[in-house]
């Protein structure tokens, strides 16, 4: 019973970490990837669809995507689509393929995006604490209806503790790692 409130517990906190990476995938760096146009949806006959469905993205190179749609009357859609995104990215049509080039990000703004960073890893530290908090409760709850011993609850609550450790130092190793990127020019 308290092992499978600790591996509940341990896979919600992974889940978590693993939000912060996703999260940092689509954080602008100053090199392309496909990642950064993930989130982005098209207006494909009336229905907003992922970019990745209608178009093919590649990194062209180290600066530069190229998305090729796959229907030639998508062209115009897809570059107003991009156009309102909040990527500041500008499309550049030829014939079939429209290619962005990432633009050299200024100290200000990788200053600005390391904040941004620090916040999103701020929440997800946040949530592996709302995790802990869940466990405790189930926990109490336990040793109110006497399903388990003084004993087993403090050791299960020291390692729930131990473990809400672990993962809060992930979330701030993900972001020394994603700072050290940001930040390199």
């Amino acid at each position: 019973m308290i092992e499978a409130l600790k591996k509940d517990a341990a896979e919600r906190m992974a889940k978590c970490v693993a939000a912060l990476r996703v999260e940092f995938k689509r954080m602008r760096t100053g090199r392309a990837s496909t990642s950064l146009l993930e989130h982005l949806k098209v207006d494909y006959y009336g229905t907003e669809t992922p970019l990745s469905q209608v178009a093919n993205v590649i990194v062209e190179d180290a600066r530069t995507l190229a998305v090729s749609p796959w229907d030639k009357s998508m062209i115009q859609v897809i570059e107003k689509a991009i156009m309102k995104s909040d990527l500041g990215l500008t499309p550049n049509t030829a014939g079939a393929v429209i290619r962005l080039p990432m633009p050299a990000l200024t100290e200000e703004r990788r200053r600005d995006l390391v904040k941004v960073a620090k916040h999103e890893t701020e929440n997800a530290r946040v949530a592996v604490r709302n995790v802990r908090r869940d466990a405790m409760n189930d926990l109490k709850e336990m040793l109110k209806e006497k399903l388990v011993s003084q004993d087993d609850d403090r050791r299960a609550q020291d390692d729930i503790q131990k473990l809400t450790d672990r993962f809060v130092a992930e979330c701030d190793a993900v972001l020394a790692e994603k700072e050290k990127d940001l930040l390199q020019v």
